[in-house]
């Protein structure tokens, strides 16, 4: 922008009045081409977060208390639930999926599988990855982290988000934080738990049951892929949750 910050579609109502686009052209509100390509980003070194934890870089390590997974999905999935177990919070990892974005090859807005957000990254076989979270979990017993699933993204009938994302995660990340502490309230659901009076649209937490069937099919087929590889832990969390709608 002419003074010097940075804009994309989306980021307010209003653009600026002028910017130079991506293409390094003059850009006004009133041009046909939008200013930013459809997958913008930027990045900025982790030593410039004002609230950096003092122990980032602890050789050591540090105890991990909660694991966030995460999808872009624009129904069916609420804004944040907590699993009811390792086991479950693994299911949710091997069911995690987004509509496609331009980031991604195919047709903008088709479903796409990536467990644990690992596809293009693990190394091996995806369905012993899933066993490995499982012999973790059962390593761990009592210390094991809680896990948790959010989705900034789900869309009201007007096709606009219901949730306004950025600086206001932190109402969700301080709710996961008072789980981890044994202090925040969950209510119990057919696929988790979900915060209790949380301040926000009721259809951000709405549970459609006919949705959710149609999921649990469309996950059993998306698990045949693995054949023999997928755990029967997996399989049977699946039969859970059908079990529950």
């Amino acid at each position: 922008t002419d003074d010097g910050d940075v804009w994309w579609e989306g980021m307010s109502e209003d653009p600026p009045d002028h910017l130079i686009d991506w293409k390094g052209r003059d850009w006004t509100p009133e041009s046909k081409e939008k200013a930013a390509h459809p997958n913008a980003r930027f990045t900025a070194p982790a030593n410039q977060c004002p609230v950096i934890d003092p122990a980032f870089e602890d050789i050591n390590g540090v105890p991990i208390s909660g694991i966030i997974f995460g999808g872009r999905r624009e129904s069916v999935v609420p804004l944040v639930l907590e699993s009811f177990s390792w086991s479950h919070g693994t299911f949710l990892g091997c069911s995690l999926s987004s509509e496609r974005t331009a980031a991604a090859a195919g047709e903008v807005g088709a479903l796409r599988h990536d467990p644990f957000a690992m596809l293009p990254f693990c190394g091996y076989n995806m369905g012993d990855y899933f066993g490995h979270w499982l012999e973790m979990g059962e390593r761990l017993g009592t210390h094991a982290p809680k896990i948790f699933h959010v989705n900034w993204f789900r869309k009201g009938k007007d096709g606009k988000f219901l949730w306004p994302g950025f600086g206001e995660n932190i109402h969700v990340l301080k709710w996961i934080f008072e789980r981890c502490e044994g202090r925040g309230e969950g209510v119990k659901s057919p696929v988790g738990l979900l915060p209790k009076n949380f301040d926000a649209p009721q259809e951000l937490f709405e549970i459609n049951r006919d949705q959710w069937k149609k999921e649990v099919e469309e996950l059993r087929e998306y698990f045949k892929l693995f054949g023999n590889r997928l755990p029967d832990k997996i399989r049977e969390e699946l039969e859970n949750l059908k079990g529950r709608l």
